[in-house]
């Protein structure tokens, strides 16, 4: 059964690379400080929408020490367009913070202090232990869960049991790898409405 599984999943993320051969991060950023902001400033909206954001955001706020010293209502106002911006403003200033104070301002390499970070959740800290440590992790965002139930990778709407069903099934050396693939076949291929079920190479193993 382990077998097979391996079998299915290795003939999936084959697919998804032929489909999606540049498939990585969408969010813009030139540390792995710019890329936590980034992530946390994602929930809820889009990449495109956080990049245009950041542009601004990290050339006023150029690393963790300026930031933890950022006035609330200016930095709102520059990240006023994303959703949830005051929580948002809130917990970049705060981690920003806790990174100087407990860290000596540099983003921790370990899951267990990330989350302890404000506003960094199980889904933020898995994105910046694979893609700014390359420390092997699988995030699961809405398109991940929507993508691994619909492909019967995982028969749970629990995000901690479909990246534990993930991480059992996909080798550990794929799983940033298998992430960004997810991500990319569920955000312009197989979507939440209107999917494109005609064109998928999966469209008789769906569990849609």
């Amino acid at each position: 059964m382990i077998f097979m599984e391996k079998l299915k999943v290795n003939y999936i993320l084959e697919q998804l690379e032929l489909m999606f051969p540049n498939a990585g991060c969408e969010l813009n950023y030139s540390n792995v400080f710019e890329l936590l902001i980034a992530v946390v400033l994602s929930a809820q909206t889009t990449d495109v929408r956080v990049n245009i954001v950041t542009k601004e955001l990290f050339k006023k706020y150029n690393n963790v020490y300026e930031l933890a010293n950022a006035d609330y209502d200016e930095c709102l106002n520059i990240i006023k367009s994303l959703g949830l911006s005051k929580n948002k403003t809130t917990n970049i200033i705060n981690l920003s913070k806790e990174l100087v104070s407990r860290y000596n301002g540099e983003v921790p390499s370990n899951f267990d202090d990330l989350v302890t970070l404000s506003g960094v959740g199980r889904k933020t800290a898995n994105v910046v232990l694979a893609e700014g440590f390359h420390i092997p992790a699988i995030a699961v965002d809405t398109h991940v869960s929507r993508v691994a139930n619909r492909l019967g990778l995982s028969d749970s709407k629990d995000v901690l049991k479909i990246e534990m069903d993930l991480r059992d099934k996909i080798d550990k050396e794929k799983w940033h790898k298998a992430h960004h693939l997810f991500i990319h076949f569920g955000r312009y291929f197989c979507k939440a409405q209107n999917p494109k079920c005609k064109e998928c190479p999966f469209r008789n193993n769906c569990f849609k």
